[in-house]
């Protein structure tokens, strides 16, 4: 008489008593973990970026769009704004408002750009990090999969893709909207900080040192209102710094000299001013006729410099400022990543 071996009922068969796990389905949610917990969280604010960037988009959608149909009839209207007629009054000045108005949303956008970088550290630091630290919930987290370092990793990981994805889009829309007529129609020039750092890849650049340096003051800070205050006063003067101060000295700069100023259209003018007869470079300001002036012996032997930085100097500055805002941030995220794992 043959016995039959006695084994467990296989998960799904009717005397187990449990149903067998289901595959995951083709095309399902990929997040997983810390990375959809922290989606969860923070979707409010993560859908109102959006928002705030498809609003924008919008207005410079409709504001390029009727800058480019007021150009062409100007344009085609023959009139001129330096010459203009009686008859033409009505024309040149819709032609001006309109000029003024769409360099305004331009210019509101450069803005938006511009104090992003501060507004995502100081949320990444606060709700993402520190508040999280100041409830103890993290620990929670701590004691399940997730190690510190994968807790951490999730927290910057979601603001970071989500804020990269979007400024990208942000900063195409908004060169694309200052390509309207061929030149700044309204707007500031390529050099001036609202328009620079909104034009490339540095407003990104500089998005991510916010998220790095967030993470590192809630972890050190550990209080939700401190630890976004701190943030605000630590990246803000970076920014600060580096359009005033360092920007125009991260690529060689064109100097000319000669009996008259000259420089190219559309120019950077970091420095001007008159060459003694001694070699000796001053500026307009200490060559004005007081007493004891530079240039008060030249003796009409006076030759001017300009120090500027030509259009086309405008992808090596931001290049090169990008490369230095992300070691910046690399090494600011290096630091959190210490932090966490002593605290873990």
């Amino acid at each position: 008489m043959s016995t039959s071996t006695l084994r467990p009922p296989a998960p799904g068969d009717p005397a187990s008593g449990t149903s067998a796990p289901r595959p995951p389905a083709p095309g399902g949610p990929a997040l997983r973990g810390p990375v959809l917990v922290t989606v969860r969280l923070h979707r409010r604010t993560l859908w109102a970026g959006l928002g705030i960037l498809v609003l924008m988009a919008g207005i410079l959608l409709a504001s390029r769009l009727h800058a480019s149909g007021v150009t062409h009839d100007f344009a085609a209207s023959g009139c001129s704004v330096e010459h203009t007629t009686r008859e033409c009054h009505q024309q040149v000045r819709d032609f001006l408002d309109t000029r003024y108005d769409f360099g305004r949303y331009v210019n509101y956008a450069g803005v938006v750009l511009l104090v992003l970088p501060v507004l995502v550290g100081a949320f990444v630091a606060g709700p993402v990090i520190a508040r999280e630290l100041e409830s103890g919930t993290y620990k929670l987290a701590w004691t399940q999969s997730a190690s510190p370092a994968r807790w951490l990793a999730a927290k910057l990981a979601v603001p970071a893709v989500w804020t990269v994805a979007l400024l990208s889009v942000a900063v195409g829309v908004l060169r694309w909207a200052r390509s309207a007529t061929g030149d700044d129609f309204g707007a500031f020039p390529w050099y001036e900080p609202l328009a620079f750092t909104g034009r490339g890849p540095l407003t990104v650049a500089y998005a991510l040192l916010g998220i790095a340096v967030g993470a590192l003051v809630g972890l050190l800070v550990r209080r939700t209102v401190v630890a976004m205050s701190v943030t605000a006063l630590a990246v803000g003067p970076v920014l600060a710094v580096f359009s005033q101060y360092l920007r125009s000295h991260l690529w060689p700069m064109v100097t000319v000299e000669g009996k008259r100023q000259y420089f190219e259209e559309n120019a950077w003018v970091v420095q001007q001013g008159a060459v003694t007869p001694s070699g000796r470079r001053a500026s307009y300001n200490e060559c004005l006729p007081f007493d004891p002036s530079p240039c008060a012996d030249s003796g009409g032997g006076l030759t001017h410099f300009v120090d500027y930085h030509p259009a086309a100097h405008f992808w090596p500055l931001q290049l090169v400022e990008t490369g230095v805002v992300l070691a910046l941030a690399a090494v600011a995220a290096f630091a959190a990543f210490r932090i966490v794992r002593r605290l873990g």
